[in-house]
């Protein structure tokens, strides 16, 4: 779908991302500059415009 060929095109650092086992929603890792660029790469996602997402949550992950 062009959700996941969005998401490869970007040649994402860090990226890494894939449906739920149960097929509840998905889950998406990448690296970002700052959160404004992250912002915009999750509000371009085929999916998020198009309205098959209504929800997302985007969050910093400190990694330790």
């Amino acid at each position: 779908p062009e959700h996941v060929a969005y998401w490869k095109n970007l040649e994402l650092p860090g990226y890494n991302g894939g449906p739920f086992a149960d097929r509840s929603g998905g889950l998406i890792l990448f690296s970002a500059s700052d959160k404004a660029t992250a912002v915009g790469m999750v509000l371009n996602d085929p999916f998020q415009k198009s309205g098959v997402v209504d929800t997302h949550w985007l969050k910093e992950w400190a990694v330790e």
